[in-house]
């Protein structure tokens, strides 16, 4: 099995409306990589306990290979494209797997 390819996104949000916004744009975004992402395992959306105008993106990817498919879809361009302007602040932190337990239940 190749490693996986993860990263946390974590936004930060203008304002109550744009937070709405935000959260359509995504929910929109997470529909077709659902529908069309085979080798994106994990996108996930968080609201962090306690900062309603925070929102931590989870994703993992089968491999590099799929998160460079992932970032090259007209959904994900249209998502970076359009959400800047809901945005004050975007922290990306990218990550290799090493071990653990993935979505399909296999263990590393």
């Amino acid at each position: 099995m190749t490693p996986g390819f993860a990263l946390v996104v974590r936004f930060t949000l203008r304002d109550e409306e744009a937070a709405t916004a935000f959260d359509r744009l995504t929910e929109q975004t997470i529909q077709q990589i659902s529908a069309n992402e085979p080798g994106t395992l994990t996108y996930v959306s968080h609201i962090p306990d306690g900062e309603p105008l925070v929102r931590v993106f989870y994703e993992l990817y089968a491999g590099r290979a799929a998160f460079d498919a992932h970032e090259a879809q007209s959904h994900t361009r249209y998502f970076l494209q359009h959400r800047e302007q809901y945005l004050t602040n975007v922290d990306v932190t990218f990550m290799t797997e090493t071990s653990g337990k993935r979505p399909t239940g296999e263990a590393r």
